[in-house]
């Protein structure tokens, strides 16, 4: 049976380390780096205060700023628990004191790791566990980067061609999104018709083009207000009264044809 129980409540920076025995009696209290050192310093401390018997650590992290600390365990042969977040918030109600400090949280870690039987042991993952941690990470990076760019699509079109914005679900409608990058607004769409934009649409690769026109126009002709500041253009023009200094044209210069003597004078 173990001797005593370390809580760690786990950071960035720092880690907040508390050591129990079995009656819950705090028996160390101390704020830690995330340091190689400093952690292989506090794992021999509690080893030495437990004298030589069993030590069940616990973490309210698996990952992330409690990584150094899980490897640093794993190869000391230390036992390390792993103590969910919900876990420790619907705890802390039921000890005293109102406050949210790192010693207060530690101290319920430890205790709960003493207390409870269904917490779940924490092994340092292998190579592979890493690699696919890391692509599914990307992966998930990508989905939010994606939902949140069809959220303001569908916000800016809220405000000026709300018909358009109900028309089509542009989480998955591929020609939903083609159109838009030529037509936005209700005017561009009642001038180019159904069977022009549905040929458009059709070249482009898209399908169930004429669905997709048919929809288009329908939702132009429900709106003929043009909501101001919004004809926006793909490539804004300079403004007038100033010129562009990539496009402004140098002076010419005259040939030199050296077999004109009226040229050849003028070098004389």
């Amino acid at each position: 049976m173990p001797a005593v129980w370390a809580g760690i409540d786990s950071g960035k920076r720092a880690h907040h380390c508390v050591v129990i025995d079995q009656t819950g009696e705090i028996l160390l209290s101390q704020r830690i780096d995330n340091d190689e050192t400093v952690l292989l310093e506090i794992i021999a401390t509690v080893t030495e205060i437990a004298d030589r018997h069993e030590v069940v650590w616990a973490t309210d992290l698996n990952s992330g700023g409690a990584a150094l600390l899980i490897s640093l365990l794993v190869d000391h042969g230390q036992q390390l628990l792993y103590i969910p977040g919900r876990i420790i918030h619907h705890a802390a109600a039921t000890y005293r004191g109102d406050g949210k400090t790192d010693a207060k949280d530690a101290r319920i870690i430890a205790d709960q790791a003493r207390m409870r039987t269904d917490l779940q042991p924490v092994s340092d993952g292998d190579q592979i566990s890493v690699d696919l941690t890391l692509l599914t990470a990307r992966r998930l990076d990508i989905i939010h980067d994606r939902v949140r760019a069809i959220n303001r699509l569908r916000a800016t079109m809220l405000e000026y061609f709300p018909a358009l914005e109900r028309a089509f679900d542009y989480s998955i409608s591929t020609a939903a999104l083609t159109l838009l990058s030529t037509y936005q607004t209700p005017g561009a769409l009642r001038r180019m018709g159904v069977t022009r934009l549905a040929a458009g649409l059709k070249t482009r690769g898209c399908r169930n083009s004429a669905t997709v026109a048919q929809k288009a126009i329908d939702a132009a002709r429900e709106q003929e207000t043009m909501v101001a500041h919004r004809d926006c253009r793909r490539h804004p023009r300079v403004a007038p009264g100033r010129r562009n200094h990539r496009n402004r044209r140098r002076p010419r210069r005259p040939r030199q044809n050296h077999h004109c003597p009226i040229q050849r004078a003028r070098e004389r």
